[in-house]
């Protein structure tokens, strides 16, 4: 199954240009809020499984974000080993570093963000996970469980605030307004031939920047869940931007950033594809 947020409304796909409306189509049931259809998540798949309902024509410009107020939105750090290289730091071996992406940063999957004048502005694509399930130490091998879906994600970091010192603001470097866009939509995980190899790619003005593959990190999906989970409690519509693979801008020589005027293109296997175009 695939859901959308279309204008602040929970839309159920059936084919990825049309979907119904699931607020209409359960008499109010479930939505229209798509947090309110993550917090009644079991009930509302029972129901999903035999929705219909008027279909309409989706305006791409319309959608939002997946998980557009989360109680926590979280970034994944080191996740794939050629980024681990490329960065210059040592590999997670227990944990891989965990930051906050704030919520004023979500931003739906085909918008225009705004550049941090004069900064570092660099691409990370990555594999957003969308918490279904309230998780708090749950076992090993439970973690796919307590998931909802997962989307696209671009976790788009200004590397001057990131990174100068006296310590790291990783958190506040990639919280920029727009800085966290997500979509087109949540896939939930029983679509996928196989969940936990995907193809992920980015490009800049259409030159391929990013290339790689889900199976490459170091944590992957329900072990990033369940280490998440010893510590945090992960609530319904919580969202994990889980890490990008190598290809980022600020590590090459010379160092390439995106600048006012590109757009970058986000792509997932078996999700699909959001795109930003930057302004000054």
């Amino acid at each position: 199954m695939r859901i959308a947020n279309y204008e602040s409304r929970t839309v159920i796909l059936v084919d990825e240009k049309h979907g119904i409306d699931v607020a209409e189509a359960s008499n109010g049931r479930f939505g229209p809020d798509i947090h309110a259809v993550y917090d009644d998540w079991d009930e509302f798949l029972v129901w999903a499984a035999e929705a219909s309902g008027d279909s309409f024509e989706i305006d791409e410009g319309k959608l939002g974000p997946l998980t557009p107020r989360p109680l926590q939105s979280l970034g994944i750090g080191l996740n794939y080993d050629e980024h681990v290289t490329e960065s210059g730091f040592g590999r997670p071996e227990k944990l891989p570093p965990v930051f906050p992406k704030f919520q004023s940063s979500i931003s739906g999957p085909y918008e225009t963000v705004k550049l941090v004048e004069g900064g570092r502005n660099d691409w990370e694509v990555e594999l957003v996970i969308v918490i279904g399930r309230s998780a708090h130490h749950i076992a090993q091998g439970t973690g796919w469980d307590h998931v909802a879906g997962v989307t696209v994600g671009q976790d788009l970091s200004e590397r001057a605030t990131q990174l100068d010192g006296p310590a790291p603001q990783f958190g506040l470097g990639k919280s920029f307004p727009g800085y966290s866009p997500q979509g087109p939509w949540l896939v939930t995980p029983d679509e996928f031939i196989n969940r936990d190899d995907l193809a992920i790619s980015c490009t800049l003005d259409g030159e391929e920047v990013q290339n790689g593959r889900t199976s490459q990190m170091i944590f992957d999906v329900p072990a990033l869940v369940e280490k998440l989970s010893q510590i945090l409690t992960l609530e319904p519509g919580d969202a994990i931007y889980s890490g990008t693979p190598s290809g980022v801008g600020f590590t090459r020589e010379p160092e390439w950033l995106i600048q006012p005027g590109q757009t970058l293109e986000s792509t997932i296997e078996g999700i699909g594809t959001i795109r930003q175009v930057f302004t000054s």
